[in-house]
């Protein structure tokens, strides 16, 4: 079959490469202008300093045995590493977290920066609108590999049950500081333990094959998010390196060459049992993280699982 897929993060890309391997022709629409979505690393320039921060996911684990035999090939391929100072079982794309999803999307026919607006049903065919008034198609099917928010708007039209499911999983929001310094901060541990409005900080520069920059990352918790989630960008930014600040010895903290702070609305996904929606009647599928749980692994089985429903 022709399939679509709208969304080429990690499930996505996973159900891609599963359906080629059956022999289905795969495009993959996304409306991010590169790779990575929630596990996006972004890079910043300093008069010659080069700093990168992973600003979305921070690392992953492989426990199902179909999954680490993926990570194994991406070891071998050199797109990730392991990353003990997080956890024992952590792993990280390298030279950024959206390494493997840049190597995967490498496979298929990806077209970043395409804003699918809908999805019009032409008798057993779909086609996809994208916001530059464009059409594409025709399509023998099609999946949502989006946040749950997102899959709703798309699926309402066609499938209320599955919009239901989709409707009914919400995720929830995290605000992410990205801090740079021109010294070493003084703290022994790359990762610092969570307190107060924090749920992560992370010394990003400790990860393998980064920048020498000293970066930080630090995420603040869903429930500091929620609450604080219309608040401008600049204040979070100060709030969060605050406290950071506050974790040293009490000596005071060098100046940041570097701070920032952004918003993932949909960060975080509920925990679930569906694993992945498809509709064989219409052709119309449905996979992504919120279909079972809130981790890199369960998203790439999540879109592996709708490629097995679909079948060769």
């Amino acid at each position: 079959m022709r399939i679509v897929i709208i969304g080429a993060g990690m499930s996505g890309l996973a159900c891609a490469q599963a359906l080629e391997q059956m022999g289905h022709e795969v495009t993959l629409f996304d409306k991010g202008r590169g790779p990575g979505g929630r596990m996006s690393t972004r890079r910043v320039a300093l008069d010659e300093t080069h700093i990168s921060f992973d600003h979305g996911a921070q690392f992953f684990t492989a426990r199902e045995h179909a999954f680490r035999a993926q990570v194994e090939q991406w070891r071998k391929d050199g797109v990730v590493a392991p990353w003990p100072a997080a956890k024992e079982d952590a792993w990280v794309g390298t030279p950024g977290m959206n390494a493997p999803i840049a190597h995967m999307a490498k496979a298929h026919n990806t077209r970043f920066a395409s804003h699918a607006m809908g999805l019009v049903r032409e008798g057993a065919e779909w086609r996809v609108l994208l916001n530059d008034g464009s059409r594409h198609g025709p399509y023998d099917a099609a999946i949502l590999a989006l946040p749950a928010e997102q899959a709703a708007a798309f699926l309402g039209t066609y499938d209320l049950t599955m919009a239901a499911c989709a409707i009914t999983a919400r995720s929830r929001p995290c605000w992410t500081a990205m801090i740079a310094f021109a010294e070493r901060l003084p703290f022994e541990s790359d990762v610092l333990d969570p307190s107060g409005p924090v749920g992560w900080a992370a010394r990003n520069s400790a990860k393998p094959c980064r920048p020498v920059a000293e970066a930080w990352v630090v995420q603040a918790s869903p429930e500091w998010s929620i609450q604080h989630l219309e608040d401008d960008a600049a204040s979070v930014a100060g709030h969060l390196a605050g406290w950071l600040a506050q974790q040293g010895d009490g000596a005071p903290l060098p100046a940041p060459i570097h701070l920032s702070a952004h918003r993932w609305r949909y960060a975080v996904a509920p925990h679930s049992t569906k694993g992945a929606l498809w509709n064989a009647d219409l052709r119309l599928g449905a996979c992504g993280d919120w279909l079972l749980g809130p981790r890199i692994e369960l998203a790439w089985l999540s879109g592996t699982r709708l490629a097995a429903l679909i079948g060769g």
